[in-house]
């Protein structure tokens, strides 16, 4: 019998592209899945677009908290034996969960996989997508969360994502489960698309580099002393 993945998408005013990101997990070669759209506190018309798909998704409504408090809330829901993360915006390729569960059944030690993404822009920021052609926008590169399937059990060794800092959230995640030591396998292919439009919300990432760079650092220094005092 096959393990059931838990797809956690998190939305918040996605009306325009929601229905496309669903629809790429549903035509997912792997199954069963199991799919929790959770609604981040949204006022346009993303409750309509849910309510169509029916008792295909669980959905589960919050107030406005930010995408990584709705993440760990769909997470905290999860009943499959395997999570992977969707964003409202992008898509995944219809081979994506089953390449990442062969990755991962190759390679047991591994607490979860990371697969490459690429970008795609909107016809109204073409003239963006030209500018950047050339440039590493335009190249694979490894995903963030949209990316990630993961074992249930590594968020109970790790711990839940940090809504502290929810445009580096991944990047924070994943450093602290390397420094924990947790195996980590890697599918390199595109496997999911980016889609750039004006409303993305890492385009504001940078904002916070210095604040994650921080956090990083303090986080480091507080694992370091806790092992420090058990040994």
């Amino acid at each position: 019998m096959q393990s059931v993945i838990s797809c956690v998408v998190p939305v918040f005013n996605g009306e325009r592209f929601l229905a496309d990101a669903l629809e790429s997990i549903f035509v997912q070669t792997y199954r069963p899945i199991e799919v929790l759209a959770v609604d981040d506190g949204s006022s346009d018309g993303t409750g309509d677009v849910l309510a169509q798909f029916g008792d295909r998704i669980k959905v589960i409504r919050q107030d406005n908290a930010g995408p990584t408090a709705a993440r760990n809330r769909g997470l905290a829901a999860a009943t499959g034996a395997f999570v992977a993360f969707q964003d409202a915006d992008d898509l995944w390729l219809p081979e994506k969960l089953e390449l990442q569960m062969e990755c991962l059944a190759a390679q047991p030690e591994a607490a979860f996989c990371t697969c490459l993404i690429q970008n795609f822009w909107v016809p109204e920021l073409s003239g963006e997508a030209e500018q950047l052609r050339a440039t590493e926008h335009a190249q694979p590169r490894v995903a963030s969360w949209q990316g990630v399937l993961a074992k249930r059990e590594v968020f109970d060794e790790v711990g839940n994502m940090d809504s502290e800092i929810p445009q580096n959230d991944a990047r924070e995640w994943m450093h602290r489960a390397r420094t924990m030591g947790v195996g980590i396998a890697h599918v390199d292919k595109v496997l999911v698309q980016r889609r750039v439009h004006p409303n993305n919300w890492s385009r504001h990432r940078g904002k916070l580099e210095p604040e994650l760079v921080l956090r990083l650092a303090e986080r480091a220094l507080a694992r370091r002393r806790a092992k420090d005092t058990q040994g």
